[in-house]
């Protein structure tokens, strides 16, 4: 057998992920509260999933267009234009993906050649930096800061782009720290990449979980025009940012792996064309099913957000308590939480949480070399136990006081 190496150096040199190692770890142990999991807690609800099985009954096993079927497309304009005022034409502008990762990888493989570099933040989601070096680009990560509400600033963007720059891809409200961008963020974002003639690759796929635009009840705030933000509703900048959703957070839908880019034509086409040879199109039932969510969802996307909103409420407070310092996070179902004050490493802090108290978090480092002394807790889990989570903590952080402070 040949001495030469089977696997491409450049996924061969690709760590895998850090999330997996503990949720390995928890789905061989018993007991286990997972605060791990990002993933909503909630089943998809019936009449979204119901739309599936018509769809299958009433024969939708086939192969659907490459950019997904009309009804479907036109409903995502429509959400779009209804919820954060984003006008993109079905025809040209949009296509459907299987869930929002491949859409992001789509747009990477896309708009990048060799040695182009892409600006992504850090903390953030654990397939970045990998899908960018997959398709030859080179990432480069740009650091926020708890100070900062772990908001992406120009300042850091300036002190990263280089002339070999070609584009910025971010993911506000946030995986892992739950941080969100105003419009005016948005905004100066975008005179950023005007200035330096970049791509915005924009993954909005917590972007209905925003409270710091929702009222304590989950509804919408009635002040200025009662949307949300997204970097697509802006319009001046329509040429420039390809934007990148999905189902899986806002109704639930996880397992139906759907997802949408919607951009300028040329882009979009060229997305297509890799979707077409590598995937053909995305599953049938699923986006029928996507259909109904977006026309007639909006009541469950409330109900959802309002108990995100109350698990929130509850553990950012109690983890204060405990003295781990924890920025109030305005959207996603994630909390970043410091926990350096227990002399402890976020992978050592996680491992004997686990191991000892029976509680899954994720450590901070997995989502980049900044956030190391964080743990990520996800409070998609019912509110029991995230409570149960916060009484083993407290034992833990009592535990480890009481052992290095000396007998009296």
């Amino acid at each position: 057998m040949s001495s030469r190496s089977r696997v491409a150096p450049h996924v061969a040199e690709l760590p895998k992920s850090g999330i997996r190692k503990f949720f390995d770890i928890v789905a061989q142990s018993k007991d286990i509260v997972s605060l791990g999991v990002g993933e909503p807690d909630f089943d998809t609800p019936w009449h979204i999933s119901r739309a599936a099985v018509t769809c299958l009954e009433d024969g939708g096993t086939h192969y659907t267009s490459n950019l997904g079927t009309p009804a479907l497309r036109q409903s995502i304009c429509r959400y779009l234009a209804r919820r954060f005022g984003a006008e993109y034409d079905w025809q040209s502008e949009v296509l459907v993906t299987v869930g929002v990762s491949e859409a992001i990888d789509l747009a990477i493989r896309a708009t990048c050649s060799p040695g182009d570099e892409v600006l992504y933040h850090e903390p953030c989601f654990v397939s970045y930096a990998p899908t960018i070096r997959l398709a030859h680009a080179v990432p480069v990560s740009v650091d926020t800061r708890a100070e900062d509400e772990f908001r992406l600033t120009v300042d850091a963007l300036e002190r990263r782009v280089t002339p070999r720059t070609k584009a910025i891809l971010l993911n506000f409200p946030c995986n892992p720290t739950g941080a969100v961008l105003s419009r005016s963020d948005m905004a100066d974002i975008l005179q950023f990449a005007e200035r330096h003639d970049l791509l915005v690759l924009a993954d909005e796929v917590y972007s209905e979980l925003n409270y710091e635009e929702t009222e304590t009840d989950g509804s919408l705030r009635e002040t200025g025009d009662g949307r949300l933000p997204s970097f697509g509703a802006f319009m001046t900048h329509h040429d420039r940012v390809v934007l990148l959703n999905g189902f899986s957070k806002s109704w639930a839908m996880t397992g139906y792996r759907l997802g949408y880019a919607c951009g300028p034509r040329d882009v979009i086409d060229a997305m297509m064309k890799i979707h077409q040879y590598g995937i053909m199109s995305a599953p049938t039932l699923s986006q029928a099913a996507g259909v109904e969510a977006m026309d007639r969802g909006d009541g469950d996307v409330l109900r959802m957000r309002r108990e995100y909103r109350k698990r929130r409420d509850y553990l950012v407070p109690a983890l204060n308590e405990l003295g781990l310092e924890t920025v109030m996070p305005k959207g996603a179902f994630y909390i970043f939480c410091d926990v350096s004050r227990t002399g402890m490493g976020d992978e050592a802090f996680a491992l004997k949480l686990l191991q000892e108290y029976g509680v899954a978090v994720v450590p901070g480092s997995a989502f980049g070399a900044c956030g190391r002394g964080f743990v990520r807790m996800s409070y998609a889990t019912s509110l029991a136990k995230i409570r149960l989570a916060v009484e083993r903590l407290g034992r833990m952080i009592c535990s480890s006081e009481n052992r290095q402070t000396p007998d009296s």
